[in-house]
């Protein structure tokens, strides 16, 4: 399936950004990164690792012209890195998908059910991830980055 195909099925919907709303959510990234790093709980961490993360994916939509519609919005985001980036990171979109599970106990059913290394861990893939996203926005498009 292609971007192209979730959209005739109404999983997303025509999104147009821009410099400003990149710049944004590249902010949210950044700040999450740094708040993730602090002394917390690991829950917190952990949940605040995996915002940057669902930013970092809802850059890849928003770049391509997408937006996820309402319905599974945060597992149609993830499932979009592997679209956008391509099958060299099926492992990077099954590794999230974990973690919106995750993330979804803390956040909705218990607490403590995540590790100081699940969190750090998740902090530390979010960096490599942003790194990704940043070399493919440079590459395709480039008009949305700051210069």
């Amino acid at each position: 399936m292609s971007l192209r195909d979730w959209a005739e099925s109404r999983w997303l919907r025509p999104h147009a950004t821009g410099r400003d709303e990149i710049a944004g959510l590249l902010g949210i990234v950044e700040r999450d990164l740094t708040d993730a790093s602090c002394d917390i709980s690991a829950d917190w961490r952990f949940g605040i690792a995996y915002n940057a993360a669902l930013r970092l994916c809802t850059i890849l939509l928003y770049a391509e012209g997408y937006r996820p519609e309402r319905n599974l919005q945060h597992y149609r985001t993830i499932q979009a890195l592997g679209l956008v980036l391509g099958p060299g990171r099926k492992a990077d979109v099954e590794y999230l998908e974990v973690c919106r599970k995750k993330r979804n106990i803390i956040e909705y059913d218990a607490a403590g059910t995540v590790t100081d290394r699940d969190a750090t861990e998740l902090a530390a893939f979010v960096v490599e991830l942003r790194d990704g996203v940043l070399a493919w926005l440079r590459e395709h498009h480039a008009e949305l980055l700051e210069s």
